[in-house]
């Protein structure tokens, strides 16, 4: 839940990098919020009418952009361009492949261990 909560906390934030743990968690959660809302938009009746419902409009919105933030964070972490997201099967492979070890730049590694001094 703390990945999903963070990757909301930076809700515009297109620079820097993201770890495959982070953009995944996010997904994975966003994936389980998507369905709850439309369960419960179901269960509501919302929707019926074949437009679609509020409730599930309205998560999308909210999410859109903390989603295309982490997706670029994420295309950043394999040193890529953020626009590779654009291209359907090769962006889905980036969201895959490990990030570059050490410092590229987007920015420091965010799986490097922090140095703390005593």
């Amino acid at each position: 839940m703390n990945w999903y909560l963070g990757v909301l906390k930076k809700y515009a934030v297109f620079s820097g990098r993201a770890r495959r743990k982070e953009y995944w968690m996010f997904f994975l959660f966003n994936f389980i919020a998507a369905l709850v809302i439309g369960f419960v938009a179901g269960i509501l009746g919302l929707g019926n009418d074949g437009g679609g419902n509020i409730l599930s409009s309205l998560y999308s919105l909210a999410v859109f952009l903390p989603s295309l933030g982490v997706a670029i964070r994420r295309m950043h972490d394999s040193d890529h361009s953020g626009w590779w997201l654009l291209v359907p099967i090769v962006n889905l492979v980036f969201m895959f492949v490990e990030g570059t070890k050490g410092d590229n730049k987007h920015g420091a590694d965010p799986k490097a261990e922090e140095v703390v001094f005593a």
